[in-house]
């Protein structure tokens, strides 16, 4: 695969740079920073010489004078490593670290600080279509997803088993986050299809085969490790009357195609449309992310069922729903229509699998392909849409 510039935003100060596995955290750094001082704890030999004694940070900086970038990826592997950092960072400002790290779960748990705020928080998410830009195939990332590590390798669906079985080995049962992990795969599994769907964990709990207390504690291990998503409901001004459970995504389109089991009775419709719905959400919150975080991600659902699929609040207003599907009919536009009843000063956009761009009862339709390579960090979306 070929070399493609990320839209990860650099920085002067120090920075914490979390992420999913296999997103390109260090591939990204190695590029950025081909001189720093370099320091990996998935290296079986520095894990263990860090481990015990923790000031050799201090011995390989006082050796590398010159070098004023350390990078220590996997920041979790050694949470104590953080103390040094923090005395290092106070002893000489003019050193900048970069931390990298699946989750910050591990961290917190040992109570650390992160540094007290003096290291801004930085994620790293998988491929945006307009990174990908005429690499970008939506049947195919439909499947495939867009993982770095998994779109870079000769067979994408043995390579997305594969990523998956290593987060369950090296997070979850290395990290000993979960006792039995064979309820944890399986959990894993039955939560796919809530995926797009509002979360009923006591409903996940049942079919799960485990108590709601565990269910919810899995969901919060998902969300941290960042292969999850709870998105809110938007409840501002509310006029109707809401509910009040979040909707589930996992952060990957692929990782969830291939979580989530097929059966004769499943419709393949029905599970791509929950595929492009996360695919679209997976794109708007590394668009946020990258751009500074300047607004909010809701959906906006009334208790009797009328649904618009995102709320974009903050820096702009828009309602964006998504339909798999090459035809829009009337009743595609009812959530949209309602929502506007409601909120007359949002934008509303509606997000199709056909090829034109139509305006209808004053929504504007476009082609699902078209607004992801168009959605780009730092540019308002309607602005690049309207």
């Amino acid at each position: 695969m070929k070399k493609i510039k990320r839209f990860i935003p650099d920085s002067t100060s120090s920075f914490f740079l979390f992420g999913p596995r296999g997103t390109g955290k260090s591939t990204w750094l190695h590029q950025k920073y081909p001189n720093a001082i370099y320091i990996d704890l998935l290296s079986p030999d520095f894990f263990r010489r860090f481990s015990a004694r923790p000031e050799r940070l201090k011995e390989i900086i006082d050796a590398n004078s010159k070098k004023k970038t350390i990078i220590i990826d996997e920041i979790q592997k050694i949470p104590e490593l953080l103390s040094m950092v923090h005395l290092l960072m106070e002893n000489d400002k003019s050193l900048k670290f970069i931390l990298t790290g699946s989750s910050a779960r591990k961290l917190k748990k040992s109570g650390v600080d992160l540094l007290s705020g003096r290291a801004l928080l930085k994620k790293c998410l998988p491929f945006m279509a307009s990174e990908l830009g005429k690499e970008f195939n939506l049947d195919h990332v439909l499947k495939e997803g867009t993982i770095p590590l998994v779109m870079d390798s000769k067979n994408s669906n043995e390579s997305l088993s594969t990523y998956i079985l290593l987060y369950l080995n090296e997070e979850v049962k290395q990290e000993g986050l979960v006792r039995n992990l064979g309820k944890f795969s399986r959990f894993m599994e039955t939560i796919s299809f809530s995926h797009g769907s509002v979360l009923n964990i006591s409903n996940v709990a049942r079919e799960a085969a485990v108590k709601q207390t565990t269910a919810q504690g899995y969901v919060e291990i998902l969300n941290d490790l960042m292969l999850s998503y709870s998105l809110p409901v938007f409840s501002k001004r509310a006029k109707r009357h809401l509910i009040s459970h979040p909707k589930f995504y996992y952060f990957d389109s692929g990782v969830f195609t291939k979580l989530r089991p097929a059966g004769p009775l499943d419709r393949a419709e029905e599970i791509a449309g929950a595929a492009l719905e996360g695919l679209i959400l997976q794109n708007l919150l590394a668009w946020n992310e990258y751009s500074g975080n300047e607004n909010k991600i809701y959906y906006w659902r009334t208790k009797s069922g009328t649904e618009v699929d995102f709320i974009i609040y903050g820096d702009e207003f828009l309602a964006i729903e998504v339909k798999h599907t090459s035809k829009i009919s009337n009743k595609d536009l009812k959530g949209l229509k309602s929502f506007r009843e409601d909120y007359p000063e949002a934008s509303l956009a509606l997000l199709y699998r056909g090829t034109e761009r139509l305006l209808i009862d004053g929504i504007l339709c476009l082609p699902c392909t078209e607004f992801l390579l168009n959605l780009k960090p730092n540019i308002k979306i309607t602005d690049s849409i309207f």
